[in-house]
């Protein structure tokens, strides 16, 4: 995969983490507001169909829960690391 569309993947993926994060906070001040918590778990699935979209693209997002190898190494030890994008 091109890099700039991984790293388009990243900033997408990153940006709801953000919204799904910002609206955990919010609920913990306030656990009753019904709307809040309809936007966070449409959030929370949105950001779980774009880290497997992501994951079926580029290989793994993270190292933890990760047993897949290829040969000798990790799979999500192969591309290239978010920074050196």
């Amino acid at each position: 995969m091109e890099r700039e569309k991984q790293s388009s993947m990243l900033k997408k993926i990153q940006e709801v983490q953000f919204a799904a994060l910002e609206l955990g906070l919010y609920l913990d001040t306030h656990p009753s507001d019904s709307a809040a918590l309809v936007d966070f778990e449409t959030v929370n699935e949105k950001l779980r169909k774009m880290v497997r979209e992501y994951e079926r693209q580029c290989g793994p997002m993270f190292a933890i829960g990760q047993t897949i190898r290829s040969q000798e190494t990790w799979l999500w030890a192969e591309g290239p690391w978010p920074w050196e994008m």
